[in-house]
């Protein structure tokens, strides 16, 4: 993976021992940026590594999260409806078979370590005990469309990217913790990746299909308000999205294989080229936070790369 720098308004597999990545046995409006196209020029610090092998997951490999341990975690593993385990010593196993009707998508864990799965066939939000691998429904909602990605605040508040593709259009969810669920945003494009700021007063959607950022003023509560369009982009889709602890944003750009870094003003400082070239979701783990782990639907694996700051979500589980 190459970082692009902006211009515009195969196979190596890691060894065991590698800083701060999973080692693998082969497996495995605020000054608004908009029409931004694919004329970026690539930034030469950061190196695409191949972490898993080809077909070692379906084409519906999402997710993806890391726990405190540093066990990486992605749905879809070997088959469908499973999610599948990556030690940080390489091995490999699918982690859990979901209930017949749920297939996982988005992964987070809560401050309790525990896992939360979008599970979009069942409407469902689903908890995982990590210890008994115990499975149960945390929240439903027959009227979500398909539950896509999730973010998750300090508060262990949840928000669910929710799209309609048949319709090109999608909502956001906020479910509580108390499993308690509320529709927040009713009409947008096609909600996908999902992501809260690391200050807790912003929540980032982007949609899929129209190409836009969004970002909503978000309360202590989790009402959202004040939206407004952060960058609009010109050719190919997004998927999932994360951000680093400073508030810039990681967003997955499905066909083009890369990943964008945006900053929180909305200026976008470069993109990191992929071996594969359907980017559908990332994490930050490793031993510093800065390992970004990408989920390609295309090839069925993972790849990784090093970031300069640690991602978001894995600073909020350091104790």
């Amino acid at each position: 993976m190459q970082l692009l720098t902006e211009n515009c308004s195969r196979r190596v597999f890691l060894k065991k021992g590698t800083a701060g990545v999973i080692a693998t046995t082969g497996l495995l409006n605020f000054g608004v940026n908009s029409m931004l196209s694919s004329t970026s020029s690539l930034l030469n610090d950061r190196n695409s590594k191949v972490l898993t092998k080809q077909g070692g997951f379906t084409s519906g490999i999402e997710g993806p999260a890391t726990d405190s341990e540093g066990n990486l975690y992605a749905v879809n593993y070997q088959q469908q409806h499973t999610i599948g385990k990556i030690t940080p010593e390489g091995q490999s196993e699918i982690f859990v078979t979901l209930p017949k009707g749920s297939t996982g998508n988005g992964i987070r864990f809560n401050s309790n370590e525990e896992m939360l799965v979008a599970d979009y066939t069942g409407h469902n939000i689903l908890k995982i005990n990590m210890k008994t691998r115990e499975i149960n429904i945390f929240a439903h909602e027959s009227k979500m469309n398909q539950p896509n990605d999730l973010a998750i605040g300090a508060n262990d508040i949840l928000y669910a990217s929710d799209p309609a593709w048949n319709k090109s259009t999608g909502q956001i969810w906020r479910i509580d913790t108390s499993g308690n669920v509320k529709l927040i945003e009713p009409s947008a494009g096609t909600t996908n990746g999902i992501e809260v700021s690391p200050n807790e007063r912003t929540l980032y959607v982007n949609e899929s299909i129209q190409r836009n950022v969004w970002a909503y003023d978000l309360s202590p509560t989790g009402e959202i308000s004040n939206k407004r369009l952060l960058i609009r982009f010109t050719d190919f889709n997004m998927d999932g999205m994360r951000c680093d602890i400073d508030g810039n944003l990681y967003i997955t750009r499905h066909g083009k294989g890369t990943v964008a870094k945006v900053s929180p003003q909305g200026k976008l400082l470069g993109e990191i080229r992929l071996n594969g070239k359907n980017p559908s979701n990332l994490a930050f783990g490793g031993t510093d936070g800065k390992t970004c782990y990408v989920t390609l639907a295309d090839n069925g694996n993972i790849e990784v790369f090093q970031t300069d700051l640690p991602g978001r979500s894995w600073q909020l589980r350091q104790k």
